[in-house]
Parts: structure tokens; C-alpha cells; sequence
């Protein structure tokens, strides 16, 4: 992060600065180390949704831990996640009582199966349960990840063990995890990285997934002064990249999240 007298860019150079990083880090090259690179094994869309959703649930902490998981997934879902989850008996779901991923555990693996199951049995895509909440009118996706969660949590049988692993608004969450899997499926800047196969999400409708490594820089260059990483955060953050880029103000997350981890020892 380029270092400078403390005081706030002006707006042109930190424009400048945001453009530079985000053409300096959302590039293919960055893939490999990304839970990203694991939906980008497969082709289609069912695959890259069913892998990169639950791998983005997974993603906190250290991030080789979250690929091997990921890894692990894939491996028991037999290599081809849309088919396994459409068509898995309940025989099929043993395999899965030794996974676990921090507090991520068998009863919420099992939650999970359940849930993708019914819904890919009624619907090609993913996108049907985010769309659906979400007016094209909308200013920003928080409809559909509050009512994706009423639908996720939406079963007799719910363990309740697991509603901390699918955040929503309506708990003042910061989403962080569901805004980045939106970002992959949404949006499209044609440069290898996210997928941009979602058409009833806009680019402009994003908010950026809020982390501790985005947070940083997006406080040490003025653009965020709200001290806890909450929802509020995330509407205030993605409002002031607007500033630069109204109809995709997300892609600014790859300069943000890049100068907060490869470039952490600098400071503006």
C-alpha cells in the first residue's frame, strides 16, 4: 500500500489507487491460493454453485485449511457435485459424519445435503433462491440474503447449531461470506475470475464482502469509519466505492482485500 503523510488521498488519487489494485489483483494469477480455484475446476453451472456456496460457508481462517476442506468436499460428493446432490440417498450422506471444518461439523454437513437436495430437485440453479427475493429495483442484494436464510432455516428438522454458518442482515451480520459467493456468481468484468453467470443479480445491486484484511485497507484509505465490521459496515463500504464505480462498485474488493493481505506491513 503506497505509504503517504497520513493524511486522506484526494479523490483523484485515490481513484487511481483503487484502479491500479484492482488491475493488479483480479487476475487468474491469483486463483491458486483462493477458495475460488475450487468452482473453477468444473464447467457447469450447477458444479460452481454447489462447490463454490459451501466452500465460501467454510471460508474463515487459514485459507489452505479452507482448500483442503474444499478438496475434501469434492472428494466425497464423488467429483461431481450437481449429480451426487441431486441424486444421493440418505445411505450416500454417511460418508460425510467425519467431516468437520473448524466448527463446521457432521450435523451441519448433513443440514447442507438436505437442503441443496430439495432445492435441486425443484430448480436448475441456485440463483432461484436468491432471485426470488430480491425486486430488480432493489438498491443492494440484502433482501436476498435475508430471505435466503428464512428459506435455508425454513425445515421442522433445522438444527439451529447451524444458522451461524449462513449469515443473514437481519442480524446485523456482515454477510461476509455470502456477499463474496455473490460476487463470484454476479459478476462478470471478463477477466477469469468470477464467473458472472447470475443475470437476475445486477453488478451494481453487490456489496462487498467485508473481512478483517478488507476492513484495514478500506479504513486506512478513508473509506470506511465505522469501527465494527457489521452490516452497517458493509452498506457504508460499498457506498463509498460507489464513488468510483456505481455499477460494480465490488470489484474494488480485489485492490481492498489484496493491499490488506499481500501488502499489510504498508500503511497510507
Amino acid at each position: 500500500m503506497t505509504q503517504t503523510s497520513g493524511q486522506p488521498l484526494p479523490e483523484a488519487a485515490l481513484r487511481a489507487l483503487l484502479d491500479e489494485r484492482y488491475d493488479r489483483y483480479a487476475r487468474p494469477a491469483f486463483l491458486a491460493d483462493d477458495p475460488i480455484s475450487l468452482p473453477h475446476q468444473f464447467a457447469q453451472l450447477a458444479d460452481r454453485e454447489i462447490i463454490g456456496f459451501w466452500v465460501a460457508m467454510l471460508a474463515w481462517g487459514n485459507r489452505k485449511s479452507i482448500l483442503a476442506s474444499g478438496a475434501e468436499l469434492i472428494r466425497l460428493m464423488d467429483g461431481a457435485p450437481h449429480a451426487f446432490i441431486r441424486d444421493h440417498s440418505e445411505r450416500d450422506r454417511k460418508r460425510f459424519l467425519s467431516f468437520k471444518h473448524r466448527t463446521f461439523n457432521a450435523t451441519d454437513a448433513l443440514y447442507f445435503l438436505d437442503f441443496l437436495q430439495r432445492h435441486y430437485r425443484r430448480h436448475p440453479s441456485l440463483e432461484e433462491a436468491f432471485a426470488r427475493h430480491l425486486p430488480p429495483e432493489a438498491p443492494h442484494v440484502g433482501e436476498a440474503l435475508a430471505g435466503f436464510h428464512r428459506d435455508f432455516c425454513n425445515h421442522p428438522n433445522f438444527p439451529s447449531r447451524t444458522k451461524k454458518h449462513v449469515a443473514t442482515p437481519d442480524r446485523k451480520s456482515s454477510c461476509k461470506r455470502l456477499n463474496m459467493f455473490l460476487r463470484w456468481m454476479v459478476r462478470n468484468d471478463g477477466r477469469g475470475v468470477d464467473f458472472g453467470q447470475w443475470k437476475r443479480l445486477a453488478p451494481a445491486q453487490l456489496l462487498c464482502p467485508l473481512d478483517v484484511h478488507v476492513a484495514r485497507s478500506a479504513r486506512a484509505l478513508g473509506l470506511l469509519t465505522r469501527k465494527q465490521n457489521d452490516w452497517q459496515a458493509v452498506l457504508s463500504l460499498t457506498e463509498s466505492l460507489r464513488r468510483f464505480d456505481s455499477s460494480d462498485p465490488v470489484k474494488y474488493d480485489f485492490a481492498l482485500f489484496g493491499m490488506g493481505v499481500l501488502e499489510k506491513n504498508a500503511r497510507p
